[in-house]
């Protein structure tokens, strides 16, 4: 391994390359369809499938063997959706399949493909007018739906036929897409699903001529016209979002709801017992489960939670068992519960993630007591059952008995996936590099918080050798750092490998820890995250005299660069140096879900906005501070790094400014990925004066 850790992570998009991921199982539980590159190191997702009686592994799709351009042609909607998603590879990246997992659709630089999984049949291309975003055959397999152009069209794969079953009527009209707000905070990335039968959809239309248009230039690039962007900042309009069910012939019926009180479109399922909507106001105070009369478009009530703070979305639900019981999740005396027919299931002290499958009337679903596990639980007839005791992250999937395991430990590198069946285990085979580099991560619970805290040091540390500190937070809401996987702590421990001791916490406002810790952040995003990070600092520095509390940094990105831009601004006394990657400095430009649920609407609660943004705390500024953002960033836009430097500026306080052209909120470039946290090192030596032996 002659290259440097920080271009193996690049290369290998954080040794995720090759691991298995985005799991099926059909029906009957004897198959496993599965996306996963050919190596680590290399981006192109194929399509796989394994048996589970023969234990045969299949390549069913390799992008390379249908598609042979050199670079991915995608349309702006689908480079949207993958930066929505967080996706960083390439090729077959989703899939979507018929209801008995006979066949599949997916898309290669925006063309639609089909595959059946029978042996030796090659995918083939469906002729489309291209740019297409979202395929989904229909339960039977007969037919495709997908959206292109904005309009939802569908495809009749025997009779070889496309018919337009929705299209824009405005210019800035969609159908069948996910809203901004929706992607990015809620976790809905589509816009429409089938009916059981396959004979009607329900399809979202989104109207973003409410919505204030942003430009995003490209300064490295002045001849480029910026992108406009349709963004929702706290405090103004959401793009309008309506329903409508479309049926083959052409005929709509609207789906009608009090929209103007519940504005929020969260989630949609139509199964065999019913069609379901979830709908939320914006204060988000109240979650609502609506049934929806296919034949007219009427709702009606089915489950309601209230909170005087927000009430959480919790992914995969609301859902039914076999028998037709309605699963949801909803907290419950202090704890965030399964809850089936209206009664929690679950004990207090475990805290429901959330729930991942339903298999006849039994419920997978993700849960744990100590926040930094994640493990599988069932519910059925019997009670609730622990599938994964041991400490570490898992995910899965359970269908006909067939149990699928994913799980990251601090006993091994990446991602182990297992299944299970008829007392039979195989595992999927993982062609992930490993990271060559083992972190020594030591988990504790520090202070009068119980806050969840790692601490890790140099390979080699003698006792008695005093370190300076590097505080490598997230700390906000929706994200944990402190978790017993290996995966989460590699980039810490390079860092502690340069000299530092890295302490990471998870403060107020992370998950994990039930809804009173979620919810303390409410009213004030700075206040209780940066008094958690410091009372942990000190409390392990009491148990650990090695830490040099005279020479502590910050760095983060994202809410973490908010936080390390907050902590040498408000607590210089504490944080002597600091590196804020794509920052978020006033929040009052970032989007309305997301700012309104901690913050409240910046016309009603302008106190709120004020004490948590940091851009009228630049005069305070004693300490040496990086600021990092990438050019290209829709999501956390260069202004919040800009309007804070300029700040900085007027009030005569030296800085530095990291521009990176062309770089959105993720970071996969190589060069760029592996250069940005060596200039953090370089950074954070020179600031903290370290000897030349670190």
């Amino acid at each position: 391994m002659t290259d440097s850790f920080p271009r193996r992570q690049a290369r290998t998009r954080r040794f995720t390359l090759g691991a298995p991921r985005s799991i099926t199982v059909s029906p009957d539980g004897g198959r496993v369809v599965f996306l996963r590159s050919r190596g680590g190191t290399d981006p192109v997702t194929c399509l796989w499938t394994l048996d589970l009686e023969t234990g045969e592994e299949r390549l069913v799709a390799d992008p390379r063997e249908l598609d042979d351009s050199t670079a991915e042609d995608l349309p702006p909607e689908e480079r949207a959706r993958r930066e929505r998603s967080r996706e960083q590879a390439g090729g077959v990246v989703a899939y979507a399949t018929d209801r008995p997992v006979t066949m599949a659709a997916f898309t290669l630089s925006g063309q639609l493909y089909v595959t059946e999984f029978a042996a030796g049949l090659t995918p083939r291309l469906v002729e489309t007018p291209g740019g297409v975003i979202d395929p989904r055959p229909d339960p039977t397999g007969r037919l495709v739906a997908y959206v292109s152009g904005g309009a939802l069209h569908v495809h009749d794969l025997t009779a070889r036929t496309t018919t337009t079953v929705a299209a824009p009527d405005g210019e800035d009209v969609t159908f069948g897409l996910a809203d901004f707000v929706a992607a990015e905070e809620m976790g809905r990335m589509r816009g429409y699903w089938w009916s059981p039968e396959g004979d009607a959809l329900l399809v979202a239309r989104v109207d973003d001529a409410p919505v204030r248009r942003w430009h995003i230039a490209d300064p490295a690039n002045p001849d480029r016209t910026p992108a406009v962007v349709s963004y929702p900042a706290a405090g103004t309009a959401n793009a309008r979002v309506s329903l409508q069910i479309r049926t083959l012939d052409g005929a709509s019926t609207p789906v009608s709801w009090d929209d103007v009180r519940d504005e929020y479109l969260v989630q949609a399922v139509w199964d065999a017992h019913d069609l379901l909507i979830v709908v939320q106001p914006r204060d988000q105070r109240a979650l609502r489960v609506l049934r929806v009369d296919p034949a007219t478009g009427a709702t009606s009530v089915v489950h309601e939670q209230t909170d005087p703070a927000w009430v959480e979305i919790v992914p995969g639900v609301p859902a039914h068992t076999a028998s037709g019981a309605l699963v949801t999740v909803a907290d419950v005396d202090g704890a965030r519960r399964l809850v089936v027919d209206g009664e929690a299931v679950t004990a207090p002290s475990l805290q429901v993630r959330d729930v991942l499958d339903v298999d006849g009337d039994v419920v997978l679903f993700r849960a744990g007591e100590d926040p930094t596990s994640i493990g599988l639980w069932t519910w059925g007839p019997g009670g609730p059952a622990e599938l994964t005791p041991q400490q570490g992250v898992h995910s899965g999937r359970l269908v006909a008995g067939t149990l699928v395991v994913a799980r990251q430990s601090l006993d091994a590198d990446g991602t182990t996936t297992t299944v299970h069946r008829n007392g039979a285990e195989r595992t999927i085979a993982s062609l992930a590099e490993l990271p060559g580099l083992e972190p020594r991560v030591t988990l504790r619970i520090v202070g009068a918080r119980e806050l969840r805290t790692a601490l890790l040091l140099p390979a080699g540390h003698e006792p008695g050798t005093r370190l300076p500190v590097l505080m490598d937070p997230y700390g906000g809401p929706h994200a944990q750092r402190v978790l017993a996987a290996r995966g989460g702590h590699l980039t810490s421990q390079w860092f502690a490998d340069q000299g530092f001791a890295v302490v990471v916490v998870d403060g107020r406002g992370t998950p994990g820890r039930g809804p009173e810790f979620e919810r303390a952040v409410r009213g004030d995003l700075a206040g209780p995250v940066l008094e958690d990070q410091i009372d942990a600092l000190h409390a392990v520095a009491e148990q650990n005299p090695d830490l040099d509390l005279t020479r502590v940094g910050i760095r983060g990105w994202s809410f973490g660069g908010y936080l390390a831009a907050l902590a040498v601004l408000r607590r210089p006394d504490v944080f002597h140096a600091a590196v804020a990657g794509a920052p978020v400095t006033d929040w009052t430009l970032y989007d309305t879900h997301y700012t309104e649920r901690y913050l409240g609407h910046p016309e009603e609660e302008p106190d709120t906005y004020a004490r948590s943004s940091v851009v009228e705390d630049a005069p305070r500024l004693t300490r040496p501070l990086m600021l990092v953002h990438g050019l290209a960033d829709d999501n956390v836009v260069a202004a919040h790094t800009l309007r804070l430097s300029s700040a900085l500026l007027a009030a005569g306080k030296p800085h530095s400014v990291l521009p990176l052209s062309g770089v959105t909120h993720m970071t996969p470039q190589e060069v760029v990925a592996e250069n940005l946290l060596l200039l953090q090192v370089r950074f954070l030596k020179d600031a903290l004066r370290s000897p030349d032996r670190i």
